[in-house]
């Protein structure tokens, strides 16, 4: 599936996408009312000098943007917790082999066999994270509780949003209140799309589709008029 095709063009012109595992096609043609949610909310959001600022953790202001465009429409942040149960069943002495009881003989409980794995979003099942600017690390922990739920039913594809490299070139200009240029928070070691697709390309989402959206320099108010600004600087 061509993206330009499926996406519409004014969205396409604010985010960069990369579909794995035919994230895309599970997307528009199993979720259609996800996915124009998604679309919606990607087309709301918009990011200004003082959310660049924040540079990220719990005091960025950009995760509420997402928040007050889905959480309207049933998606919540979850955590899923669960046990495994492990029952064995004897094969029936008195019968040809293949034959096993109906009741099992010993049954043991894994407690916590999933377990503290997030979601910033999930709607039926469909999973949203929004990583802005925190560790890169943190790409491994989304991509494995996706590749959990997956693999266990809870999830058929996930979608992750995180910064588009472009955006380095307003990081560069754009200084701190105390003079500093703001890729020293934004480095590369931190979350954006590089990062994201790196692990992608090795497969660390497993057999989970996931559709990789960047967020690039269109989804910025005023961005021609911040990097004209602050190269006078």
């Amino acid at each position: 599936m061509i993206i330009q095709n499926v996406i519409p063009k004014d969205v396409t012109d604010r985010y960069e996408f990369h579909s794995y595992c035919h994230a895309l096609e599970i997307l528009v043609n199993a979720f259609p009312e996800e996915w124009q949610q998604i679309i919606e909310c990607l087309r709301s959001v918009y990011l200004t000098e003082e959310d660049i600022k924040t540079a990220g953790g719990n005091e960025s202001p950009i995760p509420k943007k997402f928040d007050d465009v889905l959480y309207p429409y049933g998606w919540r942040e979850i955590r899923i917790s669960a046990d495994l149960v492990v029952k064995k069943y004897p094969r029936q002495t008195s019968q040809r082999r293949g034959r096993f009881a109906d009741e099992p003989f010993e049954t043991e409980v894994i407690e916590g066999y999933i377990d503290g794995h997030n979601i910033d979003f999930l709607k039926n099942k469909v999973a949203f994270d929004l990583e802005w600017n925190s560790k890169d690390q943190t790409f491994d922990r989304d991509l494995l509780a996706m590749r959990t739920y997956y693999e266990c039913g809870l999830v058929d594809v996930g979608l992750i949003v995180t910064r588009s490299e472009e955006l380095n070139e307003l990081f560069r200009l754009i200084t701190d209140d105390k003079g500093n240029p703001l890729i020293r928070k934004y480095g590369a070691s931190t979350t954006w799309i590089g990062k994201l697709i790196t692990r992608l390309d090795s497969r660390r989402n497993g057999g989970c589709p996931i559709l990789a959206i960047g967020i690039k320099k269109g989804s910025v108010k005023d961005y021609e008029r911040l990097v004209k600004y602050y190269n006078k600087f």
